[in-house]
């Protein structure tokens, strides 16, 4: 099961031992009084109100304090009710009451016609005083008071909101004095203060942590949301507003997190409406909604992303055994985004976030994701769409662990293939430096890529998904904070810049190929030099790791490329928050820009070390005299898939990356396979390992063939740096190779068609030879030097190369 469940609070386990201990546990043994103990609402504060009946029928009212595990016996009505809805004050002072008396059939068999069926009642409990009635009606009341503040000093005034089942809400101002002996009472003896908060709604639902209030009116067939704030200090304020497109025809009023009426008639539960909305503290707004369905083998609901401007309805199939079973949708608040499951009862309630009450069996449980059940289900599933969807949930509803992202990895490393509709690395480095960056600024969020599919079109069997353009809330409150501030820049940002906002690498790829090939053909700028600071100062945030931390040999040479692309990352970056982030300051701006690209080379790094460990290589493994083994050759392909991933996202690697990749290629690759490689751009050709690679290999055939074929294709300028310093006579082939390849050209150029028939050196009897070396004298003679030559490269020594090539290939001496 992927919902872990703690049970913080049980009927039976916390409340009917202490019950019992007091002898007002009897009567709830016999089979009538079975039901008889129940929850009837959940505070702010965490306490939970309970009632069930004593030995003489009585109905008590107790309370239970999760943090103390105390119970408090609050009132005793010596009468058999029903306890509808009730609530208690911040500073447990007053209680509000709302029961039914009698049942219709009681009513009528009694002739009780002038008797109303449900009373509501505020009573003095400090002590147990006056009784002051609320209400007296025929129509269903539920009650909440309002809670301060935490940390607040005690307040005589309470407020408490009356809902009615005649689809109205009202608000009541009480106002207590303390009297002799800490007697507190209530002060106004006439009416109380009262002022109405909505009328005709069909839907409400309290957020008893942030004190708000939602609730929806009809509007012809369709219906309005909206949104009262309640403060500490101040009165309420209307300051929400937006239209949904949810049919309310025939909807019976639905309450939500206003306590629980166990009785409640089961008909008309399934005909009132099924919607919850839920909030983030980043200012999203969300309202989730089951809609009826034609078939009874599929369920839909809706999710409206109110802060996007845009709602997704899902319609799912069900199997025949889960038809029969599923009677409700319910939408679970777990921090900071909705959850859906499916559960089989009305009691089902989320009072606060991350909890679940279950009012048919009486326990409240703290709800979380399962992070082992969740890399269960990474590790086991074989569809795209669930590993997506777990690898997302793991990277970004958890905590960042050493032993969960070494999980990540070790299932990247193994399904680095199967994965067909995404790249689990791609997604692993933006999704991870996404969730480090993210808290650190206002704003942020919307700002950086959170993932590298800009739209993924993969299919969930079973399910279909309609994505509709809706309107956008309107705030009707000024001067707005805390939650609402942060709601109206999401509503900006969807109004004026949404396309524009989150960073691209468009822009930076072109760049750094126009950089990377003018890079020969201009001197260094001060353009220049500003970007390779900028990619000093990100390595210089990796130069803390420890010995341990070096266990993979990187970022221990330059890497021209690679810096190149760390500094423009850095300076368009900043010129993109610089845009948006105006008010956080430019050093801040610096500081942000710095850090997610020093983590981007972290997280390679951070799957390099993982994999190193799990295929126990050692920490150097540039020997090139004995073939790679297994675990090399493993890890010499996820180390392609990786720079697949960063070419495909245009990230830097570290530096020292493409020679630990090059050095792994030609201990684990044939040559054809190996020169494929390179030829094609996936191995890339590195100072440090050419070096090495002509330092430790001997001259055989082998070696010098693979040798060859090396140098042979070495960039122009790494390529006359290795030749200068490479003592071989495949060298001076290849130096007298290109001198030869260089005077032509200049032939052709220049139409020198003129050869005189001296001779340079000792007379060979090698007509060949004797022409090419008069041709390309007559070239020298003429002045046409190429200004790559170097000083000892001349006719001469071509033909002294050719002809101990020759005589080598002949199996002759050459003196």
């Amino acid at each position: 099961m992927l919902l872990h469940l703690v049970a913080e609070f049980d009927l039976q386990r916390d409340v009917v031992p202490w019950l019992a201990a007091r002898g007002w546990a009897a009567a709830l043994d016999t089979s009538e009084n079975s039901s008889a103990l129940y929850i009837v609402n959940v505070e702010r504060n965490g306490k939970i109100i309970y009632t069930w009946k004593g030995n003489q029928r009585n109905t008590h009212i107790g309370l239970y304090d999760p943090q103390t595990k105390q119970n408090e016996h609050l009132y005793m009505f010596e009468r058999d009710l029903r306890i509808i809805s009730c609530s208690i004050n911040n500073e447990r002072t007053l209680l509000a009451v709302s029961f039914r008396q009698y049942t219709e059939q009681e009513r009528v068999s009694q002739l009780l016609q002038s008797v109303s069926k449900y009373l509501t009642l505020l009573i003095e409990i400090h002590p147990i005083n006056n009784v002051r009635v609320l209400k007296a009606v025929d129509s269903c009341v539920r009650v909440q008071f309002l809670y301060p503040v935490e940390g607040r000093n005690t307040s005589t005034e309470s407020r408490l909101l009356l809902v009615s089942e005649d689809k109205y809400i009202e608000q009541f101002e009480i106002h207590v004095v303390a009297e002799e002996e800490q007697k507190v009472v209530i002060q106004n003896s006439g009416q109380l203060p009262r002022a109405r908060v909505a009328d005709d709604l069909i839907w409400a639902q309290w957020d008893m942590v942030e004190q708000r209030l939602f609730y929806m009116v009809p509007k012809e067939s369709k219906s309005t949301l909206k949104c009262v704030q309640f403060y500490p200090d101040e009165n309420f304020n209307s300051i929400l507003e937006s239209p949904l497109d949810v049919s309310v025809n025939d909807t019976q009023l639905k309450l939500v997190n206003f306590g629980y009426d166990y009785c409640e008639d089961q008909d008309v539960a399934a005909k009132s409406l099924n919607l919850q909305v839920f909030t983030s503290k980043a200012g999203g707004l969300c309202v989730c909604c089951s809609l009826a369905s034609d078939s009874p083998d599929e369920i839909t609901y809706s999710i409206y992303f109110l802060h996007k401007g845009y709602n997704k309805t899902f319609t799912v199939s069900l199997e025949r055994t889960e038809s029969h079973q599923l009677k409700e949708v319910a939408f679970i608040n777990l921090g900071e985004d909705a959850r859906i499951g499916t559960l089989q009862n009305y009691s089902i309630l989320s009072p606060l976030m991350s909890t679940v009450l279950d009012c048919h069996i009486g326990s409240m449980y703290a709800v979380s994701i399962s992070e082992s059940a969740l890399l269960h289900l990474l590790q086991n599933s074989k569809r795209d769409s669930e590993r997506l969807a777990a690898l997302h949930c793991a990277l970004l509803y958890f905590q960042h662990t050493e032993d969960l992202e070494m999980q990540i990895i070790w299932w990247i490393s193994e399904n680095l293939s199967t994965c067909h509709s995404f790249d689990p690395i791609q997604e692993f480095i933006i999704a991870s430096v996404y969730c480090r960056m993210c808290p650190e600024t206002h704003n942020l969020d919307k700002l950086l890529p959170y993932t590298s599919l800009l739209d993924w079109i993969g299919i969930i069997p079973g399910v279909t998904c309609a994505t509709d353009i809706i309107p956008l809330p309107v705030l009707e409150f000024q001067n707005s904070k805390d939650f609402w501030k942060k709601l109206n820049s999401n509503l900006e940002s969807v109004k004026y810049a949404e396309p524009h906002l989150h960073y691209h690498n468009d822009v930076l790829r072109r760049e750094w190929r126009n950089l990377s090939e003018e890079r020969e053909e201009r001197p260094t700028t001060a353009y220049l030099r500003n970007i390779f600071e900028n990619a000093r100062k990100v390595l210089s945030h990796l130069d803390t790791w420890d010995s341990e931390e070096r266990l993979v040999p990187l970022f221990q040479e330059e890497d021209f490329q690679q810096q190149l692309l760390m500094g423009l990352m850095v300076a368009q970056l900043k010129d993109h928050l610089m845009r948006h982030l105006q008010y956080v300051g430019r050093k801040k701006i610096d500081q942000i820009v710095l850090d997610y690209v020093a983590n981007l080379l972290n997280l390679v790094h951070q799957i390099m070390k993982e994999v190193w460990r799990r295929y126990h290589l050692r920490s150097c493994i540039f020997c090139f005299n004995e073939r790679g083994s297994a675990g090399e050759f493993a890890v010499f392909h996820i180390m392609s898939r990786i720079l697949e991933a960063a070419n495909g996202m245009c990230l830097p690697l570290p530096p020292g990356f493409h020679t630990l990749h090059l050095g792994l290629g030609v201990r684990c690759l044939p040559l054809h396979t190996l020169l494929h490689y390179i030829d094609n751009g996936v191995l890339h050709l590195t100072e440090t390992c050419v070096r090495r690679l002509l330092k430790d290999l001997d001259d055989t055939e082998k070696n010098e063939k693979l040798k060859f074929s090396i140098v042979m294709r070495l960039p122009e300028a790494l390529g006359q740096k290795i030749r200068q310093v490479w003592n071989h006579p495949i060298n001076a082939n290849l130096m007298a190779r290109k001198y030869v390849k260089l005077l032509l050209e200049k032939l052709e150029n220049r139409q020198c068609i003129r050869f005189v028939p001296e001779r340079l050196s000792v007379p060979v009897e090698f007509l060949p030879l004797n022409y090419l070396t008069s041709m390309l004298a007559e070239i020298e003679n003429q002045g046409v030097q190429p200004h790559e030559k170097q000083d000892h490269v001349n006719v001469r020594f071509v033909e002294e190369t050719a002809l101990k090539h020759t005589m080598t290939l002949l199996g002759l001496k050459y003196s």
